[in-house]
């Protein structure tokens, strides 16, 4: 057993919590974690069609459709002709946040289209003009009369109405840098300014550049000065990498903007944020189906938090102010989880435990004082009723429901690296149930340990496998009909580890696919007992029926027992030793 508690108290970190590269203007961002997008403008009365067409681009970007139909400039502002303006209410909007636990939300001041929807002196080509309305304004005393932080998004890069802005057919017909210019300082930089002059505190300008400048018209010299600007009208105003400057290249940009719908992958030091929609488009379409359900946006939610990242929600509204029932109801369902479980979320962040280390959920993490919280997001209840908890060697000093406002003690067992949690029978959430664990001081960890999975035995895969990783995993294709793998050419060692929380007897699975003809491969266990396997082939299998489909077959071969003496964790050491000039494809080893 020494050499089992060895082996642990080598691998024993404490955990370490705060986003290390977060500014003070950007506390509040990672704090709040949760906002909302409202794409809104000319185009919401367009619905995705113009003169019965249906936007020309399979992506259905419905904010988009002046480009995609090529629309003459005074044909687009008759769309103002649909508006409701008496039924629009940009307070309601605001409501609806508050109601769904949004602590901030972002309006499209100016997209694309280059249509400002605040009263522009510096042009005509504005919501006030047309209408007297100013929505930016309206909006801005609504989030200043219930709290909620106000964003701009302003599209920088693309303007679409200016003669000297960008547009993309720009590509085929040359802008020169001089023109550009013109607009830089005609349009962008006065228009920024009376967005931070006139409307109080801005707390983010979104913009919008999905490329890095040095790929772009735009300059370095022309967004430092756009920035230096923001920095003298209002210090404390958020900036994003969008700007056209990454949180790399200069430390001054408040937070990283990963791409549409893109979720966080890993976990980052600095400020970071999804922007994602509830369907597909941004602006309103009346063609919309693929409607995320609330599971799979809470679970967007969560997943970034731990991860140490934020997630903003985007509405589309109508033309008369209206948000579709779909979008409603799901943020509204987040507000009732978020009511019993903001705890989690607010405040929240990533605790240094691998991201997929359990199969069960994510885990977030709030230290109070001495005693730090973690808060594990169970995805999937178990049947047994155990929740199992890998990689922490201290023990909690209470476990119990979040939605339990007695907050009773639930049963739990722990030794060495492993927590095991009995669940009660019902689950208190019908999304995400939340269970806490709190501790005194800050948890102590194992790093790059295999979890035991919610049914009882170990996954090793290449990706959690230890050491340096010298080949690179093939990702699913066709279809996930050919699952993630290592191409196995030459003879590899791979080893992992795992706690085995009670001593006795586990069988040794193996999944693998074989093409070639040559004898003599073997897979062996070395550590820590002698296995051995002999590769054969594994042949094909019809990845989809009736359809041409045929790939090659991962089996599952058994390829024997190990008996654990005691408790404690232990390293497995596997030798994947391909027949001559042939390759295996290694998907994963079972330990149960």
């Amino acid at each position: 057993m020494k050499k089992y508690l060895s082996i642990m108290l080598c691998m024993l970190a404490f955990s370490a919590f705060g986003q290390q590269q977060t500014n003070e203007r950007a506390r509040w961002f990672v704090d709040s974690r949760y906002g909302m997008f409202i794409h809104w403008g000319l185009y919401s009365a367009a619905e995705g069609y113009w003169k019965g067409e249906k936007i020309r681009n399979d992506n259905d970007y419905s904010e988009w459709i002046l480009y995609r139909n090529q629309i003459g400039k005074d044909e687009y502002l008759t769309l103002l002709d649909r508006f409701d303006w008496d039924e629009i209410d940009p307070e309601e909007w605001v409501l609806l946040a508050k109601r769904s636990g949004m602590k901030y939300i972002t309006l499209t001041a100016k997209h694309h289209d280059g249509f400002a929807l605040w009263d522009s002196k510096v042009s005509d080509y504005n919501l006030s003009r047309y209408t007297k309305r100013d929505i930016v304004g309206e909006l801005a005393a609504a989030c200043r009369k219930h709290g909620i932080r106000m964003g701009l998004y302003y599209s920088h890069w693309v303007d679409w109405e200016h003669p000297y802005g960008w547009n993309h057919e720009r590509e085929i017909n040359p802008l020169a840098p001089a023109d550009y210019d013109r607009y830089w300082q005609e349009k962008v930089i006065p228009q920024i300014r009376e967005l931070l002059t006139n409307y109080g505190e801005i707390s983010m300008l979104w913009f919008d550049m999905w490329l890095h400048h040095s790929n772009t018209i735009v300059t370095r010299e022309q967004l430092l000065q756009l920035k230096s600007l923001i920095r003298e009208l209002q210090p404390n105003c958020l900036v994003n990498s969008r700007l056209g400057l990454s949180v790399e290249e200069d430390p001054d940009v408040d937070f990283k903007t990963l791409g549409d719908n893109q979720l966080g992958s890993q976990k980052e030091d600095f400020p970071w944020q999804s922007p994602g929609t509830v369907a597909h488009s941004w602006g309103y379409h009346s063609s919309e189906t693929a409607w995320k359900s609330t599971t799979i946006l809470l679970k967007s939610l969560i997943g970034n938090v731990s991860l140490n990242g934020n997630f903003m929600l985007n509405i589309g509204p109508r033309a008369n102010g209206d948000v579709p029932y779909e979008i409603e109801q799901r943020l509204l369902e987040i507000g009732e989880w978020l009511n019993i479980n903001g705890e989690a979320i607010y405040g929240a962040e990533a605790f240094d435990l691998d991201k997929n280390l359990h199969d069960w959920g994510k885990i977030t993490a709030k230290r109070d004082g001495n005693t730090t919280r973690l808060y594990l997001h169970v995805y999937n209840w178990s049947l047994n009723k155990h929740l199992p908890l890998t990689g922490i060697t201290s023990a909690p000093s209470k476990v119990y429901l979040l939605a339990d406002k007695q907050r009773q003690p639930l049963t739990f067992t722990h030794e060495g690296p492993f927590t095991d949690i009995l669940l009660p029978a019902m689950q208190p959430d019908k999304y995400v149930s939340v269970v806490v664990a709190e501790y005194d001081g800050t948890p102590e960890i194992v790093q790059n340990l295999a979890a035991i999975s919610t049914e009882g035995g170990y996954s090793l895969t290449y990706e959690n496998s230890v050491g340096d990783k010298t080949l690179k995993a093939e990702r699913k294709g066709r279809g996930g009909t050919v699952p993630v793998h290592i191409d196995v050419k030459t003879t590899q060692r791979l080893k992992w580890k795992i706690y085995v929380d009670r001593a006795g007897e586990k069988t040794i699975d193996v999944s693998y696919t074989y093409q070639g003809t040559a004898t003599g491969g073997m897979i062996s266990c070395l550590a820590p007992t002698k296995l051995t396997h002999n590769i054969a082939p594994t042949g094909k299998t019809v990845g989809e029926p009736n359809s041409n489909w045929v790939v090659d077959r991962y089996l599952s071969h058994r390829i024997g027992t190990v008996n654990f003496p005691a408790a404690g964790i232990y390293e497995l050491e596997f030798e994947i030793a391909p027949p001559k000039d042939s390759t295996v494809g290694f998907q994963w080893i079972w330990v149960k």
